[in-house]
């Protein structure tokens, strides 16, 4: 089923949630480990996310540096089809520009069609840890709304290869991510939501919004993207802080910022267990709210980790 049809056709908030890929060596046990404590919450979908390609370089002999590729977290197509297999419940994978050239995208859309998926999230990515800003691959995508564009293409059967003929179509469900405190590189919340516009008008079917601690930015972006004609299911992104190390790390890296209520609070804290504690309080509360106001779904970033989401899963459904 469609991430888009699986939201429609309930009238009461669904839940789904989003899983690291494992480090390399991990086998699928630790997957389902992490997966098996939130089912008893009937998720619609799992986001997968995808691990890019990264390099480092190796002292050989006489000094020479040589440039190794690295991938830590590999497989996103097999635990799609893995989670699919095992708890029938849809799998959606991240799929980015950076590392892919068209044809790679074009590939990787046809063997994700043949495994029966039937979503995407399409997303740009993150520059490399060694690049100031964003660099697309040569002859690949250079922005998520691209990535849409291709895929849009490709589910009224057009190819890279023009010239192909009685091509068959594929038939993906496209998300788009979306930034209530506006993506970081943006000139402004109001140039973002001109792109975040352009990915809807290329096809887009919905958007699952960057992680925020403060709901009521969640309500002014939906409000803003109504007045830009952005009428899709725009589901909230939600993750519950849990350790002292994440208080520095997802402001940083995510380009978001706590509500004081939570920053003061979150101050008080001196071991993991004591972030932990607050920070489930704070997505009960903030899950509530939300669910009351009647969001279409509400996602949660696992990063790997449930135990967190499946306490707040158990006081809001």
């Amino acid at each position: 089923m469609k991430v888009i049809d699986a939201i429609k056709e309930h009238t009461d908030t669904v839940l789904s949630f989003e899983i690291l890929p494992l480090l390399k060596g991990a086998g699928i046990d630790s997957l389902y480990a992490g997966i098996d404590p939130l089912m008893e919450f009937n998720p619609k979908y799992v986001n997968v996310t995808y691990q890019r390609e990264e390099y480092i370089y190796k002292k050989r002999e006489k000094g020479y540096l040589e440039k190794v590729s690295i991938k830590k977290r590999p497989g996103t197509v097999g635990i799609c089809a893995a989670i699919m297999n095992k708890y029938d419940v849809e799998a959606v994978p991240h799929l980015i520009c950076d590392g892919f050239t068209k044809e790679d995208t074009e590939n990787a859309l046809i063997d994700l069609d043949f495994l029966g998926i039937r979503n995407v999230l399409a997303l740009r990515g993150d520059a490399r840890k060694a690049e100031n800003s964003f660099v697309p691959e040569e002859n690949g995508n250079e922005y998520a709304s691209d990535l849409v564009s291709q895929i849009h293409d490709m589910n009224k059967g057009e190819y890279l290869e023009k010239e192909m003929k009685d091509a068959s179509p594929i038939n993906f469900c496209i998300g788009v991510a979306g930034y209530p405190e506006k993506h970081f590189e943006a000139m402004s919340l109001k140039a973002d939501l001109k792109n975040l516009k352009r990915k809807i008008d290329l096809g887009a079917e919905y958007i699952v919004t960057q992680m925020f601690f403060d709901n009521q930015k969640y309500f002014e972006f939906v409000a803003r993207c109504r007045e830009h004609g952005i009428d899709l299911p725009i589901i909230p992104g939600l993750k519950p802080v849990t350790s002292l190390k994440q208080i520095q790390f997802i402001p940083r890296t995510f380009h978001i910022s706590f509500p004081e209520a939570l920053s003061d609070a979150l101050e008080t804290c001196k071991t993991d267990a004591d972030v932990t504690k607050v920070g489930v309080e704070w997505g009960i509360e903030q899950s509530k709210e939300l669910r009351d106001q009647g969001v279409p779904c509400l996602h949660y970033y696992t990063m790997g980790r449930s135990e967190a989401v499946r306490k707040i899963a158990s006081e809001v459904f």
